[in-house]
């Protein structure tokens, strides 16, 4: 956990690690780092989804490729793997879902060309899977404009919980 006062006055090299855990950019860790010191914790969440949601593609696809696909077993002692078995931990629990879940996730990878990303706290595996059904008929424009507002919800999610650890 980290508080705000030392999130403020803490090296940046010691809190990038953190940041790139949240989202792997290093232009986003670096903007929030750049922006401090902030007022409360919320001004830092603001700073943080203003930057994920003006991510290039190139960035996008950075980010992309820290996170698992939805459903797959997430291994690792790392912050991110905790994290991604914490959003996750529902899926493995209806096998049909997941079966329907790995099969739409080969869907999205085949027609996308990335893997299928949602944030997926708070959600049902059938809200994901509605979701991940309704995003296969998105046209390439639409759906990347869908993925870098999944990715700026994680992103948020995962720097609040570097506060709430």
């Amino acid at each position: 956990m980290v508080t705000l006062s030392e999130f403020n006055s803490t090296a940046g090299e010691q809190l990038r690690p953190d940041l790139l855990t949240c989202c792997d950019v290093p232009a986003w860790a670096d903007g929030v780092l750049e922006a401090r010191p902030y007022a409360d914790i919320d001004s830092v969440l603001a700073r943080a989804g203003e930057l994920a949601g003006a991510l290039s593609g190139a960035e996008v696809d950075r980010a992309l490729a820290a996170h698992p696909r939805i459903g797959d077993r997430v291994s690792g002692t790392d912050a991110g793997s905790a994290w991604s078995r914490q959003e996750q931990a529902w899926v493995g629990q209806d096998v049909a879902i997941a079966a329907q879940l790995l099969d739409g996730n080969r869907a999205y990878e085949k027609r996308f060309g990335r893997v299928f990303l949602i944030c997926a706290t708070g959600l049902s595996a059938e809200q994901i899977l509605a979701s991940l059904h309704q995003r296969l008929t998105n046209d390439d424009a639409t759906e990347t404009a869908v993925v870098a507002e999944e990715l700026r919800k994680i992103a948020v999610l995962r720097l609040r919980k570097v506060f709430e650890q």
